[in-house]
């Protein structure tokens, strides 16, 4: 008698903790986990808590699965997450994006913001330097002599690009006045021209016009002396085994999610994060420049 008492128990929980026959969210999120999704640390870490936070709760409501972001220490650690598959979907930079494929065969782009399929860096100066407005690539050659500190290593926006133009205008990185430095995000680069520890740096110019708008620069200490030409950047990038661990089609459910993103409130309020208007469909030929830079600076192996 004990133990039946004990089967018909466990029958019970089991059965109460199942979905109900039309409930495929709690069935999904019972069969196959935790969705788990990244972003380069590109910013403040209490900014990317907020905003993918946010995204965790948007997707888990839509696709009907516990989503959870987890934040990872700098570029290369979220490429390595990917890799490994202890991050499934990530918002990555244009260069980390091609690194992470390079990695991961099948790996699928699946969109991009707006702003993103036009991108561009800023070069921001001192004003006590002197540098005036630059018009074209080739006055980079006036940033030449100061210091300068590009972000992240591997970032797109804070470095690649940047690079690439400097390069064009005849500018390497031996050309600066010390040690090019590399501040590891694009608020920093901001501030640390702001205080006048290094003259001249690049940033991504979403972030940059973001902190202007907050009035989080002095642009009575820096400001902006080059906008470069656009370039396609970020964008999400999904594991190929999604399809494999939650259900045939959640790799397009997910795609259809964020492209979809701008038709309700909640939403739109995250793309207001991502200082977008919606999400954009996208595909891997868009980052052959990137790539093709990237193996020209041996980024890329």
């Amino acid at each position: 008698m004990h133990r039946l008492l004990v089967f018909v128990a466990i029958a019970l929980l089991a059965s109460s903790c199942a979905s109900s026959p039309g409930d495929p969210r709690g069935d999904a999120a019972s069969r196959e986990g935790t969705l788990i999704i990244g972003a380069i640390p590109d910013q403040d870490p209490q900014e990317l808590q907020r905003t993918y936070g946010e995204v965790s709760e948007y997707l888990s409501d839509r696709l009907g699965v516990p989503v959870r972001y987890v934040p990872v220490t700098d570029y290369t650690a979220s490429v390595t997450a990917f890799r490994q598959g202890g991050l499934q979907l990530v918002f990555f930079g244009g260069l980390t994006g091609v690194q992470a494929r390079a990695q991961v065969p099948g790996a699928l782009p699946i969109a991009q913001r707006d702003i993103d399929a036009s991108f561009r860096s800023v070069f921001v100066a001192g004003t006590d330097t002197g540098i005036d407005q630059i018009d074209d690539v080739s006055g980079l050659r006036a940033l030449a002599g100061h210091s300068f500190t590009f972000g992240s290593e591997t970032s797109t926006s804070g470095r690649l690009m940047p690079q690439h133009f400097l390069s064009e205008a005849g500018v390497e990185p031996g050309q600066f006045s010390g040690n090019v430095g590399y501040s590891g995000s694009h608020d920093a680069t901001a501030k640390l021209v702001e205080a006048g520890s290094y003259q001249v740096g690049t940033l991504n110019a979403a972030v940059w016009d973001e902190r202007v708008r907050a009035g989080e620069i002095d642009t009575d200490k820096v400001r902006e002396v080059f906008r470069t030409p656009p370039y396609h950047d970020y964008h999400w990038l999904a594991r190929p085994d999604l399809d494999e661990r939650f259900g045939t089609g959640f790799t397009q459910r997910v795609t259809e999610t964020l492209l979809g993103m701008d038709g309700d409130e909640a939403g739109r309020q995250i793309l207001d994060l991502f200082q977008a208007n919606r999400f954009i469909p996208t595909e891997a030929a868009n980052y052959t420049q990137i790539e093709s830079v990237a193996r020209a600076l041996g980024l890329l192996n």
